[in-house]
């Protein structure tokens, strides 16, 4: 089967005095037949051109099935007198969010279920299955629960779902003493509710005709939605808004921010005919979040902020409106600590933060006189990620936090702070006689063209190196101040176990390195960002790691975008290329405000259609625009029908536009999911049907496309140990 050929359609647009020519721009046209036969005729040509992989793509499957406990529960969650927990079941897709009453006030040691729990049984006594998230999604291609909350006196659930995967949310109330829905049913939701203490209304927000969050509504149990009132309207299209409350349940707070820049409002809870009122007015630059703290007796808000620096400081403000002059320093800037994150607790304060590429947890004592003791909380490994999660409660005397590395699977801890104890609460069960002894980690150091060393995180089999160099997939982002940290999958063992290694190119324009790093890799310094993920490729190949022949690229979304970029500036450097729903059309994107996102995005890439220095500086990347005559390699994108975040246009255009003008190989392909969204198709067996899809053709281009020689060479043979991070 050739090929599909998308027809051209010349639309020529000029800006600032250029002239653009777009033969391919007729395919947004989501509503026209014509572009659903061409994306079926994509899709058509990808299966038959992958046929010859069928066989792989099921034992990748089927190794993954094997290696994960399908009937699981994860680590109770304490919150106002509840535990809280998920539970998964063998051949079920969603699973089901449950709670069970606290019996001990005073013992803060989550239950842990019998052995032999059936699936059909409580997994803990008192169980009570408050959503079954396969009984919601059935009749649905796509599922997503957005969000749920319990209202403050644990009578109420509010939840939101998605059936589309555009990522609008409707919102139920469900009675937990009687298993009855409300009437209350709001459309058009981003995201979930957050309740009143009262437990008689919520607020909720929603999104313009950009899809951009700029109203919070208050809604009251048993009124109709057009009913709801407006509680704040952003009228600043850079600006998104959200709402939540303090881990005190003492403010509710409206938070207004665009990349650069945020205003805080704040509604006490305790006294709230006050209204809301802003904590510090938006000034350009300025960056700060607010939590409430009580500190020495006194009721305080903590202030996370870049005024004195732009790695964070960490600041005391009374509970009022206040300028920074005016926040008094408790943990001050420092170039070499990139402070990210604060949770106040009763007793103690967590700062989340990084040193040298590496998260770390900070723990802060309170007492009666103010802030006591200042450590780490430390681990022996070299290389690991730490965060602290599930920790809802502000009376807790333990900090609950997830742990993992490329070779450990994630791990919850709980860490007694007074007694400064670290407590393995679960790691994730890893079956088929899994050992992470069995593989290794390393830290390497790319040089990039300006001299910037750039960090890669690396893993492989132990000894898989001692023949020489291995096949190696290497994952890249470099976007928005994210920061790709070393993880664990359970899928990436199937690629492992074959001799393949897998790296991950700490790029600037991630965070990894301190704000710097962000600012290095955004706006006009974009460039760096392919130039250092070239350079880690060059690296690994220079120093014996692997061979060009051999080494796979993927990123999804803005490292989509990377994708394209490192395509065009260095295609002889990669054996392939996977751009998951990749931003490679994005000078045309940025130039047309009326479209999700765009306008809030200007921070980040620029504003092409106001400013002629961001248009050029855009045009000499942008994926699709700098598509050449050029010898490409193997390249398979893959997108989602409904995505609203990176529109499947963009991925379509720029493979159309491939396999017209490049030369050599020209193997394109395409793939769109018709019912999925930005994160791919919903419910965990598609999704491992979708990732072993993508790690069969990577394996298919690295030339181990053969079965597995590993310990796990079947799912028959595997030996019943014990069952299940996240995907790139």
């Amino acid at each position: 089967m050739d090929a599909p050929v998308a027809e051209r359609r010349p639309l020529t647009t000029t800006h600032h005095g250029r002239t653009r020519v777009d033969e391919y721009d007729w395919l947004r046209a989501k509503d026209d037949p014509a572009v659903t036969a061409y994306l079926t005729a994509e899709n058509d040509h990808t299966r038959e051109a992958t046929a010859h992989l069928a066989g792989l793509r099921q034992a990748i499957f089927d190794e993954v099935k094997a290696r994960t406990l399908e009937t699981d529960l994860s680590v109770p969650t304490r919150r106002r007198g509840y535990w809280y927990y998920g539970r998964s079941f063998e051949g079920r897709e969603y699973g089901a969010s449950c709670r069970v009453p606290v019996v001990d006030e005073a013992d803060w040691t989550p239950p842990r279920p019998a052995e032999d729990c059936a699936p059909d049984q409580p997994a803990l006594p008192g169980e009570e299955v408050m959503l079954d998230l396969d009984a919601l999604a059935e009749g649905h291609e796509f599922f997503s629960l957005g969000g749920s909350s319990v209202s403050t006196d644990g009578r109420l659930l509010a939840y939101s779902t998605d059936t589309t995967g555009d990522e609008r949310y409707t919102v139920r109330v469900k009675d937990l003493a009687s298993g009855e829905l409300l009437p209350d049913e709001i459309v058009g939701v981003l995201g979930g509710a957050t309740w009143s203490p009262s437990g008689e209304e919520f607020f909720y927000s929603t999104v313009d005709e950009t899809w951009r969050p700029d109203k919070i509504w208050r809604h009251r149990l048993g009124t109709a939605q057009a009913d709801d009132e407006l509680v704040h309207h952003e009228t600043d299209g850079r600006f998104w808004v959200g709402i939540g409350r303090t881990r005190s349940d003492r403010f509710l707070q409206v938070v207004s921010g665009s990349k650069t820049t945020t205003e805080v409002r704040l509604l006490d809870l305790e006294r709230p005919e006050q209204g809301l009122w802003v904590f510090t007015e938006r000034r350009e630059g300025l960056e700060y979040g607010v939590e409430h703290a009580r500190i020495g007796g006194e009721d305080v808000l903590l202030v996370l902020h870049n005024h004195t620096g732009p790695d964070f400081a960490l600041g005391i403000a009374p509970v009022a409106p206040t300028e920074p002059d005016q926040w008094r320093p408790l943990i001050a800037h420092d170039a070499a600590c990139r402070l990210e994150d604060v949770d106040a607790f009763a007793g103690h304060l967590v700062v989340h933060q990084r040193s040298e590429g590496l998260t770390q947890l900070r723990i802060l004592t309170l007492d009666d006189a103010g802030v006591g003791e200042d450590f780490l909380v430390e681990f022996d490994e070299e290389i690991y990620t730490v965060g602290s999660s599930g920790n809802p409660d502000f009376h807790a005397p333990v900090v609950r936090l997830g742990y993992t590395s490329m070779t450990i699977p994630a791990s919850v801890y709980d860490f007694d702070v007074a007694a400064r104890t670290l407590t393995l609460l679960r790691r994730t069960p890893v079956l088929g006689g899994y050992s992470p002894a069995d593989y290794e980690e390393h830290r390497l150091w790319a040089t990039a063209g300006d001299g910037e060393q750039v960090p890669i995180s690396f893993v492989c089999r132990r000894g898989a190196l001692a023949d020489g160099p291995i096949p190696v997939l290497l994952y890249g982002y470099g976007s928005y101040e994210a920061s790709m940290d070393p993880y664990f999958s359970i899928a990436r063992l199937s690629l492992l176990d074959r001799g393949a290694g897998f790296a991950i190119a700490h790029v600037r324009g991630g965070g990894e390195m301190g704000r710097r790093w962000y600012d290095d890799g955004k706006l006009l310094r974009k460039q760096n960002t392919f130039d250092d993920f070239v350079a880690c490729a060059r690296h690994l190949v220079d120093t014996g790691w692997t061979t060009a022949d051999r080494l796979v690229a993927e990123g999804g979304s803005a490292g989509g975008l990377l994708m394209g970029a490192i395509a065009n500036r260095a295609p002889e450097t990669f054996a392939g290329i996977v751009a998951g729903v990749p931003f490679v059309d994005n000078l045309t994107s940025m130039l047309d405000s009326t479209l999700p996102l765009t306008v809030t995005e200007y921070d980040e890439w620029g504003n092409p259609e106001a400013d002629p220095e961001a248009y050029d500086y855009i045009a000499g990347y942008a994926p699709y625009d700098n598509v050449a005559a050029l010898d490409y390699p193997p390249i398979l994108a893959e997108t989602s029908f409904h995505d609203t975040r990176v529109l499947y246009v963009e991925p379509a255009k720029w493979i159309a536009r491939l396999r017209a003008t490049a030369v050599g190989r020209r193997d394109f392909l395409l793939r769109t999911e018709m019912s999925a969204g930005h994160g791919g198709v919903s419910g965990r067996y598609k999704s491992w049907h979708d990732r072993a899809f993508t790690l069969a053709w990577i394996l298919d281009r690295m030339g181990l496309a053969e079965p597995a020689g590993g310990p796990l060479t079947s799912p028959e043979s595997a030996p019943v140990v014990e069952g299940a991070l996240r995907s790139p």
